[in-house]
């Protein structure tokens, strides 16, 4: 949507609001909902303002102390919201909105803040120009739904909840079809937003389904994402249905993943294609995005429930694997030419958008900087090899490995590193401090 057709809408009586949004460390979407009048009049040029402490909160909406960025130390002053109008779009799951994405700006010295989300992936998209490409990416992402609203799935504690299929439905249009009501209305609100669609399909396991949206640049493409998640949850809520991007809602069905899918291109051609064949870019590419993976392990798996994700035999990939068109391996080579590209089938679809594609690409550009050649090429089952290393298997270990890494902090920086490190430090901790359904069923009466 360009500004003109905001305006000439809201001047129609067809808008009369705009949401201006930015996403936190969990990649939820935070913000302000405007009146259309006071947004074209004021916010598009002077943004708006919220509160630093957003970039501390835990889940709960608790500011966490610790925090180098902001403390009750510094007071939680204000950081700038400055709506990015590439981003506008027409808010198609509900009526008379629009919808903008906002850079997160330092009042004082009008800078990017360096730990915001988009600012890190804006970062690394500024060397990747500087080194000559571009990025291409696309998610898929995967979801769990369930006929229970949001509302009744909180009061039953998230236990017993009615999935929309009885069996599991992968590619199965019959059950599929049953789930129209919401998932042809995700397909039409995210189409009428301004997010071109390719397809949607049921899913390996009961109740879920994938809907994929056409690749782009990554950060077109990561924005896509993050509205994508809020109209789905947005959808749902109205239709008193509910969805879930959790990586593994369920100890016994597949998780939910966000495979990632990326190329660099230059001069309008895809840098990966060589010919016929692959190019020293690409390999370079994978052999840098394969060799920071475990460093960089908590941009891919951001929550403790990431890690249950990865088991043997359940689509999710468990070791560090590159192969052509293999879904047992992390790295599954797809396309050729033009279309060729990297799929990275280690997020989940709790991932972070912002931070998955910062991380892909400054590991995949430190690849190619330093020719960091990948392993030789895996053929055969991934989750049968003994030999080679597996991701980290808690949101601990991916922790203590981020912040202990060198790599980690000459790719993303220290501010970044300590900061988030000190955001998944607290989400460990209290991980470790709750007492869980699980314990209470085995210990209670018979320990």
């Amino acid at each position: 949507m360009e500004l003109d057709d905001l305006r000439a809408q809201v001047a129609a009586g067809e808008i009369d609001s705009v949401v201006v949004g930015f996403t936190d460390h969990y990649g939820r979407t935070m913000g302000k909902v405007f009146d259309a009048d006071f947004f074209l009049d004021s916010c598009v040029e002077d943004g708006t303002h919220a509160c630093d402490y957003l970039l501390t909160v835990d889940m709960e909406m608790e500011p966490v102390e610790g925090y180098a960025f902001t403390n009750w130390e510094s007071g939680y002053g204000d950081f700038h919201l400055v709506p990015d109008l590439d981003t506008l779009r027409p808010a198609a799951w509900t009526t008379g909105t629009a919808f903008v994405l906002c850079d997160v700006i330092d009042d004082a010295s009008h800078t990017p803040v360096a730990v915001a989300p988009r600012s890190i992936l804006r970062a690394q998209l500024d060397q990747l120009a500087e080194a000559g490409f571009t990025a291409a990416a696309a998610s898929e992402l995967e979801f769990y739904l369930f006929r229970d609203s949001f509302r009744a799935a909180y009061e039953k504690g998230y236990r017993d909840l009615e999935s929309a299929g009885w069996y599991v439905e992968d590619y199965h249009l019959l059950q599929a079809s049953r789930v129209e009501n919401y998932v042809g209305a995700a397909r039409r609100a995210l189409r009428d937003s301004e997010i071109p669609v390719e397809n949607s399909k049921g899913e390996a396991a009961i109740g879920q389904h994938e809907l994929n949206v056409r690749y782009t640049d990554a950060l077109t493409m990561a924005d896509r994402h993050v509205v994508m998640k809020q109209a789905m949850k947005a959808l749902a809520d109205s239709q008193g249905v509910s969805v879930t991007f959790m990586a593994k809602p369920d100890a016994a069905q597949p998780g939910n993943s966000c495979h990632i899918h990326l190329s660099l291109w230059a001069d309008a051609a895809n840098a990966f294609a060589e010919g016929d064949g692959r190019s020293d870019i690409f390999r370079w590419f994978l052999g840098g995005w394969m060799h920071h993976a475990a460093d960089l392990m908590v941009c891919y798996a951001p929550t403790v429930n990431s890690y249950k994700r990865y088991q043997d035999q359940s689509w999710a990939p468990t070791r560090i694997a590159w192969s052509t068109d293999n879904r047992t391996a992390g790295f599954r080579i797809v396309g050729t030419g033009s279309s060729l590209r990297i799929e990275n089938r280690i997020p989940g679809a709790d991932v972070n958008p912002y931070l998955a594609y910062a991380a892909a690409i400054a590991s995949g550009l430190d690849g190619i900087r330093n020719q960091i050649e990948p392993p030789p090429e895996f053929s055969g089952d991934v989750y049968a090899a003994d030999d080679i290393a597996t991701v980290p298997t808690s949101l601990g270990e991916a922790h203590a490995r981020f912040v202990a890494s060198g790599d980690a902090r000459r790719l993303l920086g220290d501010a970044v590193v300590d900061h988030y490190g000190h955001h998944l430090g607290q989400e460990v901790a209290a991980a470790n401090a709750a007492v869980t359904d699980w314990e209470m069923r085995r210990y209670f009466e018979r320990i």
